[in-house]
């Protein structure tokens, strides 16, 4: 999840500095496209958590979500103050509803759900 993220972020920074702003500034077009693509990789994160826990996907997919959560909140406290409010809150509470969906996805496939 994290790997995709910094990636494309990268590559957004690379391409667009113009359209992605100012660090701890992002312009709102980036951010909103920022969070889009990073509840996807959280959405890739909890399907492939799923998928690869065998016993019990549904546990995993909790915990993964739980320390999903953890961390992002350990980022806001690190982030006051260098990123808009909104944003950080809306990635705290996007990332783990990221990952449940893609968890569920998986379950949904394997006929769980």
């Amino acid at each position: 999840m994290a790997l995709t993220v910094i990636i494309v972020t990268a590559l957004l920074a690379r391409l667009a500095p113009d359209w992605v702003g100012e660090e701890g500034k992002p312009r709102p077009a980036y951010a909103f496209v920022n969070l889009g693509y990073s509840f996807l990789a959280a959405a890739g994160g909890g399907y492939v958590t799923a998928w690869a826990s065998a016993a019990n996907p549904q546990i995993h997919v909790l915990v993964l979500g739980i320390v999903v959560l953890a961390m992002g909140a350990l980022s806001a406290l690190q982030s006051r103050g260098k990123q808009p409010a909104w944003y950080a809150l809306t990635l705290l509470a996007l990332m783990p509803l990221g990952v449940l969906a893609g968890g569920l996805l998986r379950l949904r496939v394997m006929g769980i759900l």
